[in-house]
């Protein structure tokens, strides 16, 4: 246990706290797909939130039309004041297409939609994954506990240690690394701030209404990091903190494959150099790769010490292995394809809504 502050305040688990905070205020948005409907991981995440009772849900659901029917029924079955956003409905697809904003779909597009819906529904906005297998219901006050007291924008945090091993792969082993070899080699505010995240990839997060509708979304897998660099603009370093949620559990992906880390390297690694970029930082992309290696080299002693120290198995190879994977994804980013802040959208929140409740009525 330690209790280090860092350059955003950081709040930290030292006695399990459950503190007071705008739970009523709140709309949570939970990003679904139907693999996971009906999971224990996904029964145990609602279940907490009928006891945490915020003011309102708001489910972004990425489904085919033969299941988000029986998804939305499941869903009811739990006391929430709950929205299914189905984000696949035909009407969605129309809606953004009419209005220039059809493209990739992914994890991004779909808290996109959702956040517009529950910036319009409520003074704050909590987002987390519904996959975490140790969720508790002190997660959605933790997060909001820092936005009560004149912060707004909150990040989750927490340990990736299962199975007697090290997880958190692309943040600990891609995003760590490459931060430090781009501050080593320029001074950036942005990236002091993206440097002072302990789990800058975690999807738990709480903004203000406002804040969150000046989030400018990845579509996909950079959502996390695309997210911290609005917040850098709208909240800066004093309107940021960081919240300890403990320990995480939740699926892990293979490396390789096309929804593998090595994949995911290259849509954060776009969002990051992207939001680096917008700081002012003009990286040398043809020595960043090797000096990206070198950092990454160092860290992994680290690990494979803090590993030792702890009993826990720790491959340096497979760990230099997936450096080598990710290496490839450090590149110049290539044109934004990033949604729009809802403050500036073309369309409304509840037009999405609408469009989506319309198409769930008539399957």
């Amino acid at each position: 246990m330690e209790y280090v502050q860092e350059r955003i305040a950081t709040l930290h688990d030292f006695t399990d706290p459950v503190p007071d905070a705008p739970t009523d205020e709140a709309a949570v948005v939970v990003p679904m797909t139907e693999r996971e409907h009906a999971s224990l991981a996904a029964e145990r995440v609602f279940t907490a939130l009928e006891a945490v009772d915020p003011g309102r849900v708001v489910v972004a659901l990425r489904a085919d039309a033969e299941q988000a029917p029986g998804v939305a029924d499941w869903l009811a079955e739990f006391d929430l004041a709950l929205d299914v956003l189905w984000c696949d409905a035909p009407g969605v697809a129309t809606l953004l297409a009419d209005h220039g904003l059809d493209g990739a779909r992914g994890k991004g597009r779909d808290v996109w939609l959702a956040l517009g819906v529950a910036a319009d529904a409520a003074e704050y906005v909590v987002v987390h994954d519904a996959d975490t297998k140790t969720y508790s219901e002190r997660h959605v006050a933790r997060l909001l506990f820092p936005l009560a007291h004149d912060f707004s924008f909150a990040k989750g945090y927490y340990a990736r240690v299962e199975n007697g091993r090290l997880y958190g792969r692309l943040f600990r082993l891609f995003y760590a690394p490459l931060v430090r070899a781009l501050a080593d080699a320029h001074d950036a505010p942005v990236l002091d701030y993206l440097a002072a995240f302990r789990y800058a990839l975690a999807g738990e997060f709480a903004a203000t209404s406002a804040v969150a509708r000046s989030l400018r979304v990845q579509r996909g897998w950079g959502l996390e990091v695309g997210t911290l660099g609005d917040a850098f603009d709208a909240a800066g370093v004093d309107g940021t903190a960081q919240v300890d949620l403990g320990r995480h559990e939740h699926d892990h992906r293979a490396v390789s494959g096309p929804a593998g880390l090595s994949t995911m390297s290259e849509e954060v690694g776009a969002a990051l150099l992207h939001v680096v970029e917008e700081g002012g930082v003009v990286p040398d992309y043809g020595t960043l790769p090797e000096r990206y290696r070198e950092a990454a080299g160092s860290l992994i002693d680290g690990y494979a010490l803090d590993a030792a120290f702890n009993g826990l198995a720790y491959d340096r190879g497979d760990e230099r292995a997936q450096v080598d994977a990710y290496a490839e994804a450090i590149r110049p980013p290539e044109t934004d394809t990033r949604l729009p802040a809802w403050a500036d959208a073309p369309i409304t929140p509840g037009a999405v809504l609408d469009a989506a409740a319309d198409a769930l009525r008539t399957l």
